[in-house]
C-alpha cells in the first residue's frame, strides 16, 4: 500500500512562512511605471516636434504629424514590456527601431527606447545575454547612421562623429547596468547569507532542546524504572505476609497506590517531554484494538472499498500495545487501498497461531507505481512499529494484481498467556 503515499508538501517552518512585502509591490507596479515611462516619452517627442522648426527635425524631414505620432507610439511600446519580459521587449524593439529608422521617422521615444532596453538588459542579463541584447538594441541606429547620413543642417555632424557618440551612450548604458546587475548579485548573495545563518542558528537552538530532552527523558525515565521496581518489591512483600500480616499487607498495598501514581504522574511528564511542537496533545480517548477492526472496516465499506474480515484461530488476551500496532497497521493499508486501489475489493486476515501472530492486508487494485528511490511514511511507520515487538514487516504487488502487507510477530513477545498459546 505504501507504494502509493503521498509525501506532504513541506510545511514552512514557523517564522519562515513568506509574506507580501516591498518586493511584492515594487513587482505589481513595474508594468504601471513602465507605462508611464512610455508615454513620458511620447509626450516628450510631441514637445520636442512642435517646439522645432515646421520643416525639419534635427536636419530630417518631419513626416505628416499623424505618421509621426505612430511611429512615436509604435517605438515607445517595447518600453511597456522592460519590466514584465525584457527578452520580448528586446525582440520587439528591434524591427520597430529599424523600420523607424529607414523610414526616417527619427523621434525622442526611439532614443529613449534604446537607452532604457540596453540599461534594462545589462542590469538584468547575465554578461553574455546583456551584450547580445545590447548589440541588438543599438543596431538599428547604428545602421543608419552609416547608411544613411545625416543630411545637411545649420550643424552638419559627420557619420563618424554620430557613430562615436551613440557607441559611447551605449557603452555608458552598458556599464550603469552591469555596475546595478553586480549591486543586485551582491544584495541576494548576503540575503542568503543572512537565510542560511537563520537556518543555521534555529537548527542549532533545535538541537539544543533535543538533546536536553533526551537528557530530562533519561532522568525521568530512571524515576519511573525506580518506582515500578519499589512497586514490585512491596507487591512480593504483601503478598508474602497477606496471611500473616493483614495491616502490614495494607500500608504496602498502600504505598503501591501512592507510588502508582506518582509513577502515572511521571510517565505523563516524561511524554510531555518527548513530545515535539508539531504533535498534537493526547486527549483522554482510548486507543482503539481489535475491536475496533470492524468498525474500521464498516467505515471504509462506506467510503467505497468492499473489504471482508476472516480471523483464523482463536483470538488471545494481548497487550494494548499490541493490539493498537495491529489496528495502525490496518488502518494505514486500507487507507492506501481505498486512494489509490481504484475499483478493488480488499481482505483483511488476522490468523493466531501457537507461535506467531500474522496480519495480512491485499486488495486487488491497480498494483504499485515503480518508485524505487522514496519510501512511504506509512511503511517506515509500520515496520517501527512491527519491529519494537520483534516481528517482519514484507510489502509489495500480487502476482495476479494489487498490493499486499504481510505482518508477523511471535507471540512469546506479544503478552498473550502462555497456557492459552498451549493450550492451542
Amino acid at each position: 500500500m505504501t507504494h502509493s503515499d503521498t509525501p506532504a508538501p513541506p510545511v514552512p517552518p514557523p517564522g519562515r512562512r513568506r509574506q507580501p512585502g516591498r518586493a511584492d509591490a515594487r513587482q505589481r507596479l513595474t508594468p504601471l511605471w513602465d507605462t508611464l515611462l512610455a508615454l513620458a516619452a511620447v509626450a516628450v517627442d510631441v514637445i520636442l516636434r512642435a517646439t522645432d522648426s515646421p520643416q525639419t527635425i534635427a536636419g530630417y524631414p518631419e513626416p505628416p504629424r499623424v505618421t509621426a505620432a505612430v511611429w512615436s507610439v509604435a517605438c515607445a511600446a517595447p518600453i511597456v514590456l522592460r519590466g514584465i519580459a525584457p527578452r520580448a521587449a528586446v525582440a520587439l524593439a528591434t524591427p520597430i527601431l529599424l523600420a523607424a529608422g529607414l523610414a526616417q521617422a527619427h523621434s525622442a521615444s526611439a532614443a529613449m527606447t534604446v537607452i532604457t532596453l540596453s540599461y534594462t538588459a545589462a542590469s538584468r542579463f547575465p554578461l553574455r545575454q546583456a551584450v547580445l541584447a545590447g548589440a541588438v538594441v543599438w543596431a538599428p541606429g547604428l545602421l543608419v547612421v552609416v547608411a544613411a547620413p545625416v543630411p545637411d543642417s545649420p550643424v552638419t555632424l559627420s557619420p563618424g562623429y554620430v557613430l562615436f557618440t551613440q557607441v559611447l551612450l551605449a557603452l555608458v548604458c552598458f556599464f550603469v547596468g552591469r555596475t546595478v546587475h553586480a549591486q543586485r548579485a551582491s544584495v541576494r548573495a548576503l540575503e542568503e547569507r543572512a537565510r542560511v545563518a537563520e537556518e543555521n542558528q534555529r537548527a542549532l537552538a533545535d538541537q539544543a532542546v533535543a538533546d536536553e530532552r533526551r537528557r530530562i527523558a533519561r532522568e525521568l525515565h530512571d524515576v519511573v524504572a525506580h518506582h515500578v521496581s519499589v512497586m514490585g518489591v512491596l507487591a512480593t512483600g504483601a503478598r508474602r505476609v497477606l496471611s500473616r500480616d493483614p495491616a502490614a499487607a495494607d500500608d504496602a498495598l498502600g504505598s503501591i497506590e501512592e507510588t502508582g501514581r506518582t509513577t502515572l504522574r511521571e510517565l505523563r511528564r516524561l511524554l510531555d517531554v518527548l513530545r515535539t511542537d508539531t504533535e498534537p496533545a493526547a486527549d483522554l480517548t482510548p486507543q482503539p484494538g481489535l475491536a475496533g477492526i470492524e468498525t474500521l472496516i464498516e467505515q471504509v465499506r462506506e467510503a467505497g472499498l468492499p473489504v471482508t474480515l476472516h480471523v483464523d484461530g482463536t483470538p488471545v488476551p494481548l497487550d494494548p500495545g499490541v493490539t493498537l500496532t495491529i489496528y495502525r497497521i490496518v488502518q494505514e493499508a486500507l487507507t492506501n487501498a481505498l486512494k489509490h486501489a481504484g475499483n478493488a475489493t480488499a481482505q483483511v486476515r488476522l490468523g493466531f497461531e501457537p507461535r506467531w501472530l500474522t496480519v495480512e492486508i491485499s486488495d486487488t487494485g491497480r498494483g504499485p507505481t515503480p518508485e524505487p528511490r522514496r519510501v512511504g511514511h506509512g511503511l517506515v511507520g509500520m515496520r517501527e512499529r512491527i519491529a519494537l515487538y520483534g516481528g517482519t514487516l514484507r510489502t509489495g504487488p500480487r502476482p495476479g494484481g494489487g498490493y499486499r502487507v504481510y505482518a508477523r510477530m511471535p507471540m512469546e513477545q506479544l503478552g498473550a498467556p502462555v497456557s492459552e498459546r498451549h493450550e492451542r
